[in-house]
C-alpha cells in the first residue's frame, strides 16, 4: 500500500515507535500554506507591492537573499521570525499576522534539509496516481482504495453501510433533488439483487430531474438570475439559457464541450440556436439602466464579472485580484488578466429571438407551407424567370439619390447616444418609456431639400436586434418633427411642415399592443399603431410601428417625409430632427420601451421623394450580378418579388396570413462577436478611464501554452480552458461534485485552488478523478456514478464521539455525509411529501406566494411584478422560481440559496430559528401541511398509527420507531384537544373542509402534525 510520509508518522505513532528521524518536511503541504498565508503579500508575485525587493514565492529570490539551503541558523528569514524586536520581526506587528512555534520549527526543519521548492500541486497538470492496494474487503472502486489508505493512516475505521432506506433517499437527493416515493423504497428494500443498488443509480442519472438538480449548482457559477440587477433591476427573459443547462447535463454532454459551448458556442461551425442559448453563460452579469450610468463603465464591470466567473467556475483560480495589480499570491501578472481579458473583449452584448421545441416545429410547418405555395407559383407561370429579369430593370429607379447627414451634437435623456461609423445614431444604457430627443445635423445642400428620410437599422446589442428597443425590438414612431435654421445662425431654425409620409411598412391600423401600454395613458386613451401616416397626424394617439408580425419584425426599416416645399439657406442648412416616441411602457411581465435603437437620416433634392419599398437585404442582392447570387440570395429577391405580382394577390394573402401565425418566441441574451475587433489595454488599478498599454490576447505562464499555431479567438480560449493538459479545469469540476456529495471540497477552498488554497484532504485521489474524467470523454455522469458507486458513499453518516473529536468535519471520509440540503431542496421535499409538486421540466419562472411589499417601494426600486401563482405552477420546484438580484425570494434566501449577482462555487450552510419559523408559518409550507394531512387521512389507514407512519415516511422515508409513532400520537392528541377546547380555531388551519366541522376539526390536528412533520430536522437533511 502506498502511504506517505506523514502517513507513515501517524502509523508509528499509533504503534508506539519513536521514529529517530524527524519525517521530512513536505514544501505543498507544510511549507508553502505558511509563506502564502504570512509572506506572500508582502515578498511574492506582485512587483508593485513588494518589499525590500525580495521574494520568497520563488527558489531563486528566497534563496539569494533570505534563504541558505540546509542552514536554518545562517538563513535571515529564520532570524527575522524569531526576533524580539519590533522593528526587525517579520511579519510585522501592523500585518496582523504571525508565525506560532509549530511553524516556526517546520520552517527550519525545511531549511536545514536543503529548502526545496516545488510548483504548486494546481499548476501542474493531473497525472493519474497508482491506486493503493486494499485487501480488507471493504473496497468497491478506486476512489474507496483512496479513502482507505488514508482512514487506515489515521488508525481509523469506515462505517458500516447506511440502512438501504436512508441511502436511497441520500442517493436520490443527492441525484435528481427530490425524495424517493415510499414504494420505491419499498421496492428497493425488499430487492435482494446484487446489482440492485446499481440499478437505482442508473435510474435515477436518467432521470429528467438530474440536470434539475445538478443545473442549480452551475447555474450558481453561471450568476443566473431573472433580472438585471442594479437599482431598476428589471426583469430580463433569460430562462432558455437555464433550461439549456438542465439539458446538457441531462444528456450528459462533454464537459469540455459544456464549456466551450457556453464561453464561444456563437463561434463553432453553423451554431443552432442551443449552441448560441449557451453563450448566456458570459452574459449572466448584472446590467446597468439607471438614466446617468455610462455605458462604457458597466460594460467594463460586466467584462470583469465574466473573468471573475470564468477564474472560479472553470479554471478554481481567483482570477479577479490581478484586475488592479499582479496577484499577490499567484503567478498571475497583471498583464496576463487582459491578455486573458482582451479574448472576451470582442464582442457584442446581443439578445435574440429564441423558440420552443414546439415553436420551432410550427416555423418550420409555417415556412414548408410558404415555400409550396411559391413552388406553385413557379410551377404555374413558366415565364416567371423573365418577368423577375424585366422587374429587376425597373428597381433600380426606387432607391432614390440620398445624402447622409452627420450629427453634430447629441442630447442627453437619460438614455446614451452614440455615432457610429455610418453616421447613424445608436441608442444604448437606459431606455426611458418615451422620448424626443432633438439631433442637429449639418448638410452640404445650401438649398432646395424636398425631403428627409429615416432610416431605422438593426444591432447586434439591440433586442433581437432591433430596430427599437422594445423587449422584441420594435419601435413606434408617435410624431416626427423636423427644424431648418441656417449654418450661420442657428437660432434661427423654423420648423418644416411635413405634407405627406411614406414608408417600406405600412400595417394596417389597429388598437396599440398588448406588450406597448404607455404607464403615462390616462383613461379613455385608445392609443393606436398603424401606418407611417400616424407618425406626422399631430395626434398623440397614433403612432406609426415596425410591427408587422413575428416572423419579420426585426430588420431594417425606413420612411421618407415630404416638405411642404424645399428648405434651405444659402449660408449651409442645420437640418434638425426631432422623433416622438411616447407609445412605449409596461406591461405585467415585462419591459417595452418602444423607442428607436438605431437611427440614420438622410436629405434629398429630388421631386416627390418616396421611401424606397424594398427591403435593404433584397437591395443589396440587387447590387450583385445575377449570375453571382448564391440560390439563397435569388430566393430572397424572388420572395420580395412575389409580392407585387398582382396576379398572384390570392396566394401572396395566403402567406402574408401564415407569416401572421408565426409564434412570438421569447428572448435570450447572448454574445455575437464583432467585426471591428476592440482594443484591450491594461488599466491603471482596474480603471477603465486609466489605459495604460495595448494587450493582446494570451494566456497566463504558469497554465497550458496555447495550442501551437491556433488563432487568438474566444474559441481558440475556450478549447484552452478546458484543454487535456490544463492544471486545473478538471481539478476544479470534479472536486465541486465532491462537495455537493460530501459537504466539503477534497480542496476546502473550492473556488481558489491556488497558493492560498487549503491542501486537499486526498491529493492523490483529487488527481485520479480528474485524469477519470478526461480520459472518459469528460463524462460528467462517469463520475456521478463513480461517486454513488462507491462504499465510501455507501457508509452511514453515524459518528462516534472519537471520530467527531479526530475529524469533525468528516475530511477523512470515515463516515458517510450528514448536513441540510440546499434551498431549493428543502422546498421541493416538502412539495413532494405533500403531493403537491408539479414535475413539469423546464419553461418560464414562475412566481409562488411571496409578501406582496417586497415588490413595492421601498423594499424596492420602483414598483415590480409578482403575478402570484393560482394553478399547479404555484408547485413548481424551487430551480424555477422567478430570481429578482434586489428582491431574493424570501423562503430561499433564509436557506442560504444566492441572488446570482456573482459567481459563486460554494453556499453557505447556516442554521438559524429564522429557517423554522419559515417551514413553520410560510405560506407555502403550510398549504405543504395540509396537504400532507389530507393523503394521510384519505390514503393512511385506518388508525393513527398507520396514518402518522404514512406521512413521516413521505418526509423521512425510513420506518418510524415506536417510539417516535408514539410521541407524534401525542403530539396529535395534544392538537385535537386544543381545538376541542376552542384554544385554536380550525378554520384558522384550514379554510375549507366541505361544511363538516368534524371534519374540517380532524384535518386541522392532523395538519398541525404534518407541519411538524415537514420541518423536522430529518426531514430537511441529508443523512
Amino acid at each position: 500500500m502506498v502511504r506517505s510520509a506523514a502517513a507513515i508518522c501517524i502509523l508509528a505513532s499509533f504503534c508506539g515507535v519513536v521514529s529517530a528521524e524527524p519525517p521530512p518536511v513536505d514544501f505543498q503541504r507544510d511549507i508553502r500554506p505558511i509563506l502564502s498565508e504570512n509572506c506572500f503579500q508582502c515578498h511574492g508575485p506582485d512587483p508593485e507591492h513588494r518589499e525590500a525587493d525580495l521574494r520568497l514565492d520563488t527558489a531563486a529570490g528566497a534563496h539569494e537573499a533570505a534563504i541558505v539551503p540546509g542552514k536554518a541558523a545562517e538563513s535571515e528569514i529564520v532570524a527575522r521570525i524569531t526576533s524580539h524586536e519590533a522593528d526587525a520581526v517579520m511579519p510585522p506587528a501592523e500585518s496582523g499576522k504571525s508565525l506560532n512555534a509549530e511553524q516556526i520549527e517546520l520552517l527550519k526543519r525545511w531549511i536545514d534539509q536543503g529548502a526545496a521548492y516545488e510548483g504548486h500541486w494546481a499548476f501542474v497538470p493531473p497525472t493519474r496516481p497508482e491506486i493503493p492496494t486494499a485487501d480488507n474487503g471493504w473496497v468497491r472502486n478506486p476512489i474507496d482504495a483512496f479513502v482507505s489508505a488514508r482512514i487506515e493512516a489515521a488508525g481509523l475505521k469506515p462505517e458500516s453501510p447506511a440502512d438501504k432506506a436512508i441511502w436511497l433517499r441520500r442517493l436520490s437527493l443527492d441525484l435528481i433533488g427530490l425524495p424517493p416515493t415510499v414504494a420505491e423504497v419499498d421496492a428497493f428494500v425488499a430487492d435482494m439483487a446484487p446489482d440492485a443498488e446499481q440499478r437505482q443509480i442508473e435510474r435515477l442519472l436518467a432521470s429528467p430531474h438530474f440536470g434539475e438538480r445538478w443545473g442549480r449548482d452551475w447555474l450558481d457559477a453561471a450568476r443566473y438570475a431573472d433580472s438585471d440587477g442594479y437599482e431598476k433591476d428589471l426583469p430580463r427573459q433569460n430562462w432558455f439559457y437555464r433550461d439549456w443547462v438542465v439539458a446538457a447535463l441531462n444528456r450528459d454532454l462533454p464537459y469540455d464541450q459544456f464549456i466551450i459551448q457556453q464561453v464561444a458556442g456563437d463561434l463553432l461551425p453553423s451554431p443552432d440556436q442551443d449552441q448560441l442559448v449557451a453563450t448566456g453563460f458570459l452574459r449572466n452579469s448584472m446590467i446597468n439602466e439607471e438614466g446617468g450610468a455610462d455605458p462604457e463603465q458597466f460594460r467594463m464591470a460586466g467584462m470583469f464579472d465574466r473573468m471573475d466567473a470564468i477564474g472560479k467556475s472553470v479554471l478554481g483560480l481567483t482570477v479577479q485580484c490581478a484586475q488592479c495589480h499582479t496577484h499577490k499570491y499567484d503567478p498571475l501578472t497583471q498583464r496576463e488578466y487582459y491578455g486573458m481579458f482582451a479574448f472576451l473583449n470582442n464582442t457584442h452584448d446581443a439578445i435574440i429571438p429564441t423558440f420552443t421545441t414546439d415553436e420551432a416545429k410550427q416555423i418550420a410547418a409555417i415556412e414548408r407551407e410558404i415555400a409550396a405555395i411559391e413552388a406553385k407559383l413557379k410551377e404555374s407561370t413558366p415565364t416567371w424567370r423573365k418577368q423577375l429579369e424585366d422587374w429587376e430593370q425597373t428597381a433600380e429607379a426606387t432607391a432614390g439619390q440620398w445624402e447622409v447627414l452627420t450629427p453634430v451634437d447629441l442630447p442627453f435623456e437619460g438614455q446614451k447616444f452614440r455615432v457610429l461609423p455610418d453616421q447613424s445614431i445608436l441608442s444604448e444604457s437606459f431606455a426611458p418609456h418615451s422620448s424626443s430627443p432633438q439631433f442637429p445635423m449639418a448638410t452640404t445642400e445650401t438649398e432646395g431639400i424636398t425631403g428627409l428620410r429615416l432610416e431605422l437599422l438593426t444591432h447586434p446589442q439591440l433586442p433581437c436586434r432591433g430596430p427599437g428597443r422594445s423587449l422584441r425590438g420594435t419601435a413606434a414612431l408617435t410624431e416626427f418633427t423636423v427644424y431648418a435654421a441656417p449654418a450661420d445662425n442657428p437660432g434661427q431654425r423654423t420648423k418644416v411642415k411635413l405634407v405627406s409620409a411614406t414608408a417600406d411598412v405600412n400595417p394596417a391600423e389597429a388598437p396599440q399592443p398588448e406588450y406597448l401600454i404607455n404607464i403615462r395613458a390616462k383613461d379613455g386613451d385608445k392609443r393606436v399603431t398603424g401606418p407611417i401616416s400616424f407618425a406626422i397626424d399631430g395626434d398623440s394617439q397614433t403612432a406609426w410601428t415596425t410591427d408587422n408580425d413575428p416572423g419579420r419584425r426585426n430588420q431594417p426599416r425606413k420612411a421618407v417625409f415630404v416638405f411642404e416645399k424645399p428648405v434651405g439657406y444659402p449660408s449651409g442648412t442645420i437640418i434638425t430632427v426631432q422623433p416622438g416616441m411616447n407609445h412605449g411602457g409596461w406591461n405585467s411581465d415585462d419591459k417595452h420601451n418602444c423607442i428607436l435603437g438605431r437611427s440614420r437620416y438622410s436629405i434629398t433634392t429630388a421631386a416627390d421623394p418616396i421611401a424606397d419599398p424594398l427591403p435593404q437585404e433584397v437591395r443589396e442582392i440587387l447590387a450583385i450580378a445575377p449570375d453571382q447570387r448564391t440560390a439563397d440570395q435569388q430566393e430572397k429577391v424572388f420572395r420580395y418579388w412575389r409580392t407585387t405580382v398582382p396576379e398572384w394577390a390570392e396566394e401572396n394573402e395566403r402567406i402574408e396570413a401564415l407569416w401572421k401565425s408565426h409564434p412570438q418566441g421569447a428572448s435570450q441574451l447572448v454574445l455575437e462577436e464583432r467585426d471591428r475587433a476592440r482594443t484591450t489595454s491594461l488599466l491603471n488599478r482596474g480603471d477603465f478611464l486609466s489605459p495604460v498599454e495595448e494587450v493582446g490576447p494570451a494566456v497566463p505562464e504558469f497554465l497550458n501554452d496555447l495550442p501551437e499555431g491556433a488563432e487568438p479567438s474566444r474559441l481558440t480560449f475556450a478549447q484552452w480552458l478546458v484543454a487535456r493538459n490544463s492544471p486545473t479545469a478538471a481539478r476544479a469540476i470534479v472536486n465541486r461534485i465532491w462537495q455537493s456529495y460530501f459537504g466539503i471540497g477534497l480542496v476546502e477552498t473550492s473556488d481558489d485552488l491556488g497558493s492560498q488554497s487549503t491542501p486537499p484532504s486526498h491529493p492523490e485521489l483529487l488527481d485520479w478523478l480528474a485524469v477519470e474524467l478526461m480520459e472518459n470523454d469528460w463524462s460528467l455522469k462517469h463520475i456521478h456514478r463513480l461517486i454513488t458507486s462507491s462504499a465510501t458513499y455507501r457508509q452511514s453518516s453515524r459518528v462516534t464521539p472519537e471520530k467527531y473529536e479526530r475529524d469533525p468535519y468528516n475530511r477523512l471520509l470515515s463516515r458517510g455525509p450528514r448536513f441540510r440540503v440546499n434551498a431549493e431542496i428543502v422546498r421541493d421535499i416538502g412539495l413532494t411529501a405533500s403531493g403537491l409538486l408539479n414535475e413539469e421540466v423546464g419553461g418560464p419562472p414562475v412566481y409562488p406566494p411571496a409578501p406582496g411589499f417586497l415588490f413595492e417601494p421601498p423594499a424596492s426600486y420602483g414598483p415590480k411584478t409578482w403575478k402570484e401563482e393560482t394553478g399547479d405552477d404555484r408547485y413548481r420546484r424551487g430551480l424555477y422560481t422567478f430570481r429578482f438580484r434586489s428582491v431574493p425570494y424570501p423562503m430561499l434566501e433564509t436557506f442560504d440559496a444566492e441572488p446570482g449577482n456573482v459567481s459563486c462555487v460554494r453556499r453557505n450552510r447556516s442554521n438559524t430559528p429564522l429557517q423554522a419559523l419559515t417551514l413553520l408559518n410560510e405560506p407555502l409550507s403550510l398549504e405543504c401541511a395540509a396537504a400532507l394531512a389530507k393523503l394521510a387521512l384519505q390514503e393512511g389507514g385506518d388508525t393513527d398509527a398507520a396514518r402518522i407512519e404514512f406521512a413521516l415516511r413521505r418526509c423521512i422515508s425510513r420506518k418510524p420507531t415506536p417510539l417516535e409513532i408514539d410521541v407524534l400520537q401525542g403530539m396529535l392528541d395534544k392538537q385535537r384537544q386544543r381545538i376541542a377546547a376552542g384554544e385554536v380555531e380550525a378554520a384558522q388551519i384550514v379554510a375549507d373542509a366541505g361544511g363538516d366541522e368534524a371534519a374540517a376539526k380532524q384535518l386541522a390536528a392532523w395538519t398541525l402534525l404534518a407541519r411538524v412533520m415537514l420541518c423536522l430536522d430529518e426531514t430537511i437533511t441529508k443523512e
